[in-house]
């Protein structure tokens, strides 16, 4: 599709019925929805057409946008970053229900920020540290958490994190990577193909870095402090019992319309 065969990205409904012809043939279920949304972003009939050309190559929707919707806010979101899901919502839901103004909150393996970004919208206050291994994340979340006044740091897990948090984290995020290794290859090309790696593979059972973050998790909590995490409902056994090996007291907790599981370990008081 060429520039030519654009007038503005104010087009009338003809225009956008093209694009949601090629969307709808290219397997975008809902192809309405993303074509007010590309052409509502683009800022031109050429831009407007790389974009409809990268989305129907396969390139996810929030890539293409350079950003994708969290909790209401719009989270810039860059190429091969991991786009935050719709059902880590509820993750952010509880945390909220934690989190007192001011908290020292912790998001580990931050990805685009979205989590922090959203938790700082949704709580006075607080005091705001992220970290991912990944560049091209942090890069990402160094945008999404600066309303928050939050800092980003790149490195392994609690590696890059200043020492003076240890004790007194009151939320603990980690959104870490929760699919076996040998299930990656079944998610949708959206994920595998176009998101970082290390943003999916949680190892043979799934929950190798969620292993290290509750090991460590303790250490860094203030009494009273809470890790919370998302995972699948098979992985709940498990996940329950590394975090009562790392010294914390595990729950868990559900939302079946979002289809989301969170498991939150407490440091005793």
């Amino acid at each position: 599709m060429s520039a030519s065969s654009f007038s503005s990205p104010t087009s009338p409904p003809s225009f956008s019925s093209a694009i949601v012809t090629r969307l709808r043939a290219a397997g975008c279920v809902f192809a309405e929805d993303e074509a007010e949304l590309l052409v509502d972003t683009a800022r031109d009939p050429a831009e407007l057409a790389a974009m409809v050309e990268r989305r129907v190559i396969g390139h996810p929707l929030e890539h293409v946008l350079g950003w994708a919707e969290f909790r209401g806010l719009r989270i810039a979101v860059d190429a091969g970053v991991f786009v935050p899901r719709r059902r880590t919502e509820f993750l952010v839901r509880e945390a909220a229900a934690l989190a007192a103004p001011g908290a020292v909150v912790v998001d580990l393996c931050c990805g685009s920020g979205a989590l922090g970004a959203a938790l700082g919208a949704a709580v006075d206050g607080i005091e705001l540290h992220a970290a991912d291994i990944d560049p091209a994340a942090v890069r990402c979340a160094r945008r999404n958490v600066a309303a928050a006044g939050g800092r980003v740091y790149e490195g392994d897990l609690y590696e890059p994190l200043p020492t003076a948090l240890r004790g007194r984290v009151g939320v603990l995020l980690a959104n870490v990577p929760y699919v076996p290794t040998d299930e990656v290859g079944l998610l949708p090309p959206e994920a595998r193909v176009h998101e970082a790696r290390v943003a999916l593979d949680g190892g043979a059972d799934g929950l190798d870095v969620l292993r290290r973050v509750t090991a460590d998790a303790a250490r860094w909590l203030a009494p009273g402090g809470s890790l919370l995490f998302e995972t699948s409902e098979r992985q709940v056994p498990y996940a329950l019992e590394a975090v009562a090996d790392g010294g914390l007291l595990p729950r868990s907790v559900s939302d079946e319309e979002m289809y989301a599981t969170v498991v939150i370990g407490t440091r005793p008081a």
